[in-house]
Formats: structure tokens, C-alpha cells, sequence
């Protein structure tokens, strides 16, 4: 299995995508019993699903974007999928990828280290700004391999210690299995590994309609 690609760009950064629904699906059963009674059972694993929309395209970004769909996933490939409307924190969100100092001394480019696992819904991410502050909703990735990736998305506001480290509470919890101490914790374009669905890339093409869509699904790798 080759490495995950990237989403296509057309030049226009975040306005390159005018539509994006990025959720996560937690599969359940629900049944109503008698007597008023619910009755829910939570199973496997929960997964992110996405639909994509680009702005109407030129030819030659259509071209792109035909190549990208038999790239990521007519034949079994993978590309890395973010929420293209918060694809950073929102409180360092300026259109333009992180940078800055790391706390320790160094570049910061959005990425730190897992330093450790409280539990599966609590962590602690080293290699930060001083003071780098995260906001409910904000996603974070865990990386161990290209391929193999965890996204959450981060329950309540937080800020990093002026030593660069900050104590995370996420959902859905992290598989602690597969995952470790001192894998790549990453706040820029937040990713996990995902297919197109099959059948779900409509790329019709005429004056009145240039904009291409497709759905994605999550897919795993240990």
C-alpha cells in the first residue's frame, strides 16, 4: 500500500473548497424497548466520513481533480483527509500553515509529541509554543506511520504551559493499542487516512456546472 496523497489544491487556499461535511460516525443500535426503556449497544470502531465540494474549476483544475479521484481510492489508494473549513486551531487559524518557536527552541510547524497517555481520552502533547492555545472543536492527529493515523477532535480549551505542554481531553478515544508514547501529535491540516467512496464522484462537466464532488471514508492501517 503506497503512502496516503493529499487533497487537491487550485490555488485559492482555503477557498479552494466551498462545501465540506467532515463527521465522525460512532456505530451504535438503539432499540425502544417496552415499558419506555432504550436500549443502545455501542460497537467497533469509530471512523470519519467526508463530502467534499471544490469552487467551480477551470479545465485544467478539473483535470487535476479527475487525476486525484483515480488516485485516492479507484484502485484501492488512500489520501489524507482534513476538515478544509478549521484545517488549524482556531485561535492560530490566519490562512497560512503554523509556524513559530517551539517552547524547548526550534521551528514549530504544527506538530509536537505524544509525551503521555492518561487515558484513551486524555493526553499530554509536548513540543509546543509557550502559551499555544487550543479550543473545543479544534482537531488534533496522532501519527505513528504515514498510514497509520488516529483524529480526534479536542472537547475543552486548553493552553500550553510556558514549557510548551498541554494536557488534551479528546474524543473518540485513543486506541492505546496501536498507538504510543512519542508518536507525532500534528495540529496543521489534523488528517486521517481515507478512501473515496466507490460511486460517489460526481464529476459532471458543462459552462453551467464546474464544480466536482465526492464522499470519503476513513480507513485503517496498524
Amino acid at each position: 500500500m503506497a503512502d496516503p496523497i493529499a487533497l487537491p489544491t487550485f490555488g485559492g487556499g482555503r477557498r479552494d473548497w466551498v462545501e465540506c461535511k467532515f463527521d465522525p460516525i460512532r456505530p451504535r443500535s438503539t432499540n425502544q424497548m417496552e415499558g419506555r426503556r432504550t436500549e443502545a449497544q455501542s460497537f467497533g470502531t469509530p471512523y470519519w466520513t467526508a463530502r467534499y465540494v471544490p469552487r467551480p474549476l477551470l479545465r485544467a483544475e478539473y483535470g487535476v481533480m479527475d487525476a486525484f479521484m483515480m488516485q485516492a481510492g479507484d484502485d484501492g489508494e488512500t489520501f489524507l483527509a482534513h476538515d478544509a473549513f478549521r484545517p488549524r486551531p482556531i485561535a492560530h487559524d490566519t490562512g497560512v500553515p503554523l509556524s513559530g518557536t517551539k517552547a524547548g527552541g526550534g521551528a514549530f510547524v504544527g506538530t509536537g509529541v505524544l509525551q503521555s497517555i492518561t487515558n484513551s481520552r486524555t493526553i499530554v502533547v509536548s513540543g509546543l509554543p509557550a502559551s499555544f492555545k487550543l479550543t473545543s472543536g479544534d482537531y488534533v492527529e496522532i501519527r505513528k506511520t504515514p498510514l497509520v493515523r488516529s483524529l480526534h477532535r479536542i472537547m475543552a480549551a486548553s493552553t500550553a504551559s510556558t514549557g510548551g505542554v498541554v494536557t488534551l481531553s479528546i474524543k473518540y478515544g485513543l486506541d492505546t493499542g496501536v498507538f504510543a508514547v512519542n508518536n507525532v501529535v500534528n495540529f496543521e491540516k489534523a488528517s486521517c487516512t481515507m478512501q473515496i467512496d466507490p460511486g460517489s464522484y460526481d464529476g459532471t462537466k458543462s459552462w453551467a456546472s464546474r464544480s466536482p464532488s465526492f464522499t470519503a471514508t476513513e480507513v485503517f492501517f496498524s
